[in-house]
């Protein structure tokens, strides 16, 4: 699943910033195909990728894919909890890698293009400009005194209470003031610091300078009365412009190396103005505002293309079926990169899923191509496999000559080894073999996974020979529940009908572990 096809035409257009967009960041496959996508793009000339994450704290990540330092913290290094996700990881690693195989010019860079801030609160300006100051060689006395206790900039009141903020006091003026002096030094002496230390380190500094401004900026938007709908609009758009600013920024560094691939949230990302109208907290907000897709578009003209995120279904994050006559009903069952739906009697669909930006009629004709999970049962989880590092699959089509009780079925496999495949998803029963998950109702599949067997009786309590004795006692048409695979369970396969929220994390680290231990067989046998 690497796009090459249909990635071909977007290339072919060489533009400056490609930004692929994700329509819910709590789907699991979407941050895995981006992966994919920049293995595909590194082979058409891309050089860096720039995700939804603070571009300060990011600099310590760049810094470890590209060989200067031995080890790095994620958890840190990338905000907003993407550090956490294990296709995080899997970037990092894909990145420092490739980087170690590649001349330095064709090196893939690491960048965040966001903010330190969240909705809910942003960080104390203090540690940026400490660090700033520590560069510079400046005095932190003043600093200090005009900091005060970090605390009193993320105390949890000042969103709901703009008054509690500091971001429109005197110090924080003062400390604005101050952030703009320092810059202003970076530069003016910028031949000396970079001849006492390096432009590494000297660019990291301006980073530094840039974020703290931009910091002081949300904390003072964070202090401005209004309405809760007033307020986080206000929030959203100064975060998004920060956004923008950073992207032209990155692209000034990247654009004689190369193209850049962007990766966020739709609404960070699409050409017209953004908009997010949900229940929050006990209250119903409406925010609108010019996300930095917006600002940056219009600036960069054809060299900025735009690919929407769209998300048919998904178990994991408990999104059934499209609606018929929505946008991603129109674009139908299968993963892919498909141009918009030229068609106008499509609707926008309805959901409750909070955090989700379904496709609308504004993005469909301002976006250049949509990249689709698809709506059949388990194509959420089938990109998400397919995606890993190092996975292939194999889908029997409908229609072929294998029986048509397989059509749809796929088969996962860590490398070029197709003879044990890790997982599969299947969509029907077995005649007189496998029946009992009733796979030949609508909208049912099951996914299977080889734990092997220390793994099964660690989750099961009995080992895969036991089997037989416990099979009578268990109800395999369960959904979203794992349990041992009604047929393969001996040799030390689990399986789950309609996997969903409640298995989400186990399923995760399952799959893993048996992708790992897949990948390892494969390594020994071509050793």
């Amino acid at each position: 699943m690497a796009f090459d096809t249909e990635l071909l035409p977007l290339v072919s257009r060489r533009p400056h910033l490609l930004a692929i967009g994700e329509p819910y960041h709590g789907e699991p496959a979407f941050p895995r195909l981006r992966n994919r996508i920049l293995a595909t793009l590194a082979g058409h000339g891309f050089r860096s990728i720039a995700i939804e994450s603070d571009r300060a704290a990011a600099l310590v990540v760049n810094d470890y894919v590209q060989g200067r330092r031995d080890e790095v913290d994620l958890r840190t290094g990338i905000s907003h909890g993407w550090g956490a996700h294990p296709a995080t990881r899997e970037l990092v690693d894909w990145l420092r890698e490739h980087n170690e195989n590649v001349p330095p010019t064709d090196r893939v860079t690491f960048h965040g293009f966001d903010a330190p801030t969240e909705i809910s609160g942003a960080p104390s300006p203090g540690p940026l400009l400490r660090e700033l100051c520590e560069y510079l060689g400046a005095a932190t006395t003043e600093l200090d005194r005009l900091v005060g206790e970090d605390d009193r900039w993320t105390a949890p009141e000042i969103m709901y209470d703009a008054s509690r903020s500091p971001g429109r006091s005197p110090e924080a003026a003062a400390l604005r003031g101050l952030a703009e002096d320092l810059r202003s030094h970076l530069y003016v002496d910028a031949p000396r610091f970079i001849g006492d230390t390096s432009a590494e380190a000297w660019n990291r500094a301006r980073v530094l300078a840039t974020t703290t401004i931009g910091l002081l900026t949300y904390h003072a938007a964070m202090a401005e009365p209004g309405t809760q709908s007033q307020r986080i609009g206000r929030l959203l758009a100064v975060r998004d412009a920060l956004m923008a600013q950073n992207l032209l920024d990155i692209l000034a560094v990247e654009r004689d190396r190369g193209p850049v691939l962007v990766s966020a949230n739709n609404a960070h990302l699409q050409r017209h103005p953004s908009r997010w109208d949900t229940h929050w907290e006990g209250q119903d907000l409406a925010a609108q505002w010019n996300g930095a897709g917006s600002i940056v578009s219009p600036l960069l003209g054809d060299k900025y293309l735009y690919v929407a995120g769209s998300l048919g279904a998904s178990g994991p994050v408990g999104l059934g079926q499209p609606e018929a006559g929505t946008y991603e009903e129109r674009l139908g069952p299968h993963t892919g990169i498909f141009a918009p739906p030229a068609c106008s009697d499509l609707r926008a669909r309805v959901t409750d899923l909070l955090g989700y930006f379904p496709l609308d009629a504004a993005t469909i004709e301002t976006c250049d191509a949509i990249l689709h999970i698809g709506s059949e049962p388990g194509a959420a989880d089938a990109a998400g496999i397919a995606s890993r590092p190092g996975v292939t699959e194999t889908r029997i089509e409908p229609g072929s000559e294998m029986p048509s009780y397989t059509w749809g079925d796929r088969f996962f496999f860590a490398g070029a080894d197709r003879m044990r495949p890790f997982a599969t998803i299947v969509g029907h029963d077995v005649p007189g073999f496998d029946e009992r998950s009733r796979l030949s109702e609508p909208g049912r599949y099951r996914l299977n996974i080889a734990v092997g067997r220390a793994e099964f009786r660690n989750l099961f309590g009995y080992g895969p020979e036991e089997f037989a004795g416990h099979s009578d006692k268990l109800d395999f048409a369960q959904t979203d529940h794992l349990m041992p695979h009604p047929a393969y369970a001996v040799q030390g396969w689990a399986s789950v009908v309609n996997p969903g929220p409640a298995t989400a994390d186990e399923v995760e680290r399952l799959l893993e572990q048996a992708r790992a231990r897949a990948a390892d067989r494969e390594h020994r046998r071509n050793r």
